[in-house]
């Protein structure tokens, strides 16, 4: 039997859709037609400063693994930050770009990055793509390999590698089994279900009526409109280029089942919308946009409709995307995220673990914190 053989793939249209999906367990945010809509949409391309060099593993034509990999001329669209690190790097003369990363692009979802196919010696295959990708960048002489919102599994081969680990917090809304959004608030503490009440109220008093519309159910002109809000809004925050028309209009055809709009209309005009990726067991809120300011429409639009369709259709888990300690209050509880961080020149390297051990500590205890201020009725 032939050895396998390593290759770095830059054009996501040399490998086969079904052989990439066969390794990524119906994960829609790891499927081929998500990383191919961001590559020929153009939101994921050298322009915008991601370079595709996917590592992968194969035996003859038999794909046996992969990891999603970028060479990097920024750190936008990442979620994990680390604009200090690139300037502490500049202030000393040095550059921090081209850097390495693995990664879901604009996509801040925990889940495998060392992706292997069922049968294999997974975590042979897992080891040797990461083995691979620490080599890669000593060899090409990047500042650095980052690999972003590991798994556990993944996260803990990182450090095994002796890669640096880095925590970070997200919030995420969990479903016991409510009947109905009541039962949901009546396992608040008072003040939050009030609050809820209130912001529910005001967006009703404004007359705005909201609606989820299914992938399979959504027509062109619903999408067209998500992503002109959602590229509005971006510009009114004066945020820079991420995902466009043309991804969402992709994933829409490409993915329906695994797609859910929110959309608020308001005297007759559609006014807000956002974009929702479902699976059997986890909503995943990924993006919003608004083209009018109402009390209370964010949280509608983005949260409590979400959550009525998790109660409707049984789904454990509605991940609320980055940030925001807002949602603690709307009954989302903190969850611990993962990176693993390599970095080639050993002083800073020194110091960026001292520093990754501090904010570790520091966010543990903001996480004791939270938890204390839990939005639920206590015992």
């Amino acid at each position: 039997m032939n050895s396998p053989t390593l290759k770095v793939v830059e054009n996501l249209a040399d490998i086969p859709a079904a052989d990439w999906d066969a390794l990524t367990e119906g994960d829609p945010f790891l499927s081929h037609a998500y990383f191919y809509a961001l590559q020929e949409s153009g939101c994921a391309t050298a322009q915008f400063g991601w370079r595709a060099q996917f590592i992968t593993l194969w035996r003859d034509e038999h794909l046996l693994g992969a990891m999603p990999l970028y060479l990097k001329m920024n750190s936008y669209g990442e979620h994990v930050f680390d604009f200090a690190w690139a300037d502490a790097y500049r202030q000393n003369g040095l550059r921090y770009y081209p850097k390495l990363v693995c990664t879901v692009p604009f996509t801040p979802v925990s889940g495998a990055r060392l992706l292997a196919a069922p049968g294999t010696d997974e975590y042979k295959v897992r080891r040797l793509l990461l083995g691979y990708a620490l080599q890669f960048a000593k060899d090409t002489g990047v500042s650095s390999l980052h690999c972003l919102f590991l798994n556990e599994a993944d996260a803990q081969l990182a450090q095994a590698h002796g890669m640096m680990l880095r925590q970070d917090v997200q919030f995420h809304w969990h479903n016991p089994g409510y009947k109905d959004f009541d039962e949901f608030l009546a396992a608040l503490g008072r003040d939050k279900r009030k609050r809820i009440r209130q912001e529910r109220r005001k967006v009703q008093e404004a007359g705005i009526e909201l609606q989820c519309v299914i992938g399979e159910r959504a027509t062109r002109e619903q999408w067209d409109f998500f992503a002109s809000c959602y590229a509005h809004t971006r510009q009114t925050h004066h945020s820079p280029p991420a995902l466009n028309d043309d991804f969402f209009q992709r994933i829409g055809v490409a993915i329906p089942q695994h797609t859910l709009l929110v959309i608020a209309s308001r005297e007759g005009r559609m006014i807000a919308s956002a974009l929702n990726i479902v699976t059997k067991n986890v909503l995943y809120g990924r993006s919003w946009g608004t083209f009018e300011f109402h009390s209370g429409l964010h949280f509608e639009t983005c949260f409590y409709l979400a959550i009525e369709f998790c109660i409707a259709h049984g789904i454990k888990t509605f991940e609320g995307g980055a940030g925001g300690e807002h949602k603690l209050a709307r009954g989302f509880l903190p969850v611990s995220t993962r990176s693993a961080h390599w970095l080639a020149h050993p002083q800073f390297a020194r110091e960026v673990e001292d520093y990754l051990q501090r904010e570790s500590d520091a966010i543990e205890e903001y996480v004791g914190e939270l938890n204390e201020r839990s939005p639920f009725k206590r015992e």
